[in-house]
């Protein structure tokens, strides 16, 4: 009896440890606010990180910022008298305060994700791994890509170069 309670125990505690996939549900975004559905992500855990398996479409070709934003909106929201896409989603996550853009195997910003890139139909397929990252750290907060690409440094420009915000997810 005692045995069968214990694998009991031990089963309940992996069960609980084992994280379910996050389909994170992505739209065009612009100073209007949120737009059409460009397509969808797909977050896994694995032994080396979440896996980032994005199925979109509807963007421009070519390599694109891709980072976990700090808070879970995408609505458009008023800087310096202008309205900016997706601002609600805050700055990149860096709950350690590194208030730097780095590689997302370094130490920067928590959120830096390698780049997405874009085929010439505007289609994103290819996964991306973020090893720091676990599914805790992501629940709540929102997925951005950005125009343009990022070379994963404050210089020479901030924030990796990355430009606008072009779509956005937010992450249940």
């Amino acid at each position: 009896m005692r045995i069968k309670m214990l694998l009991a125990t031990a089963s309940i505690s992996v069960c609980g440890m084992v994280h379910a996939d996050v389909t994170v549900q992505m739209h065009a975004v612009d100073e209007k606010g949120i737009g059409q559905s460009v397509g969808q992500v797909v977050v896994s855990e694995s032994a080396y990180g979440l896996v980032f398996t994005p199925a979109l479409s509807s963007l421009s070709p070519g390599v694109h910022g891709f980072h976990v934003h700090e808070n879970p909106s995408c609505e458009a929201k008023e800087k310096d008298g202008k309205m900016v896409p997706a601002l609600s989603a805050g700055g990149h996550y860096d709950p350690a305060g590194s208030k730097r853009h780095g590689m997302p195997w370094g130490d920067g910003h928590l959120g830096d994700l390698p780049a997405l890139y874009v085929d010439a139909n505007g289609a994103a397929n290819g996964s991306v791994l973020a090893p720091r990252l676990k599914m805790a750290d992501i629940k709540g907060r929102a997925l951005m890509v950005h125009a343009g690409g990022d070379n994963h440094s404050d210089h020479p420009a901030a924030l990796g170069g990355g430009g606008a915000r072009v779509a956005c997810g937010v992450i249940p």
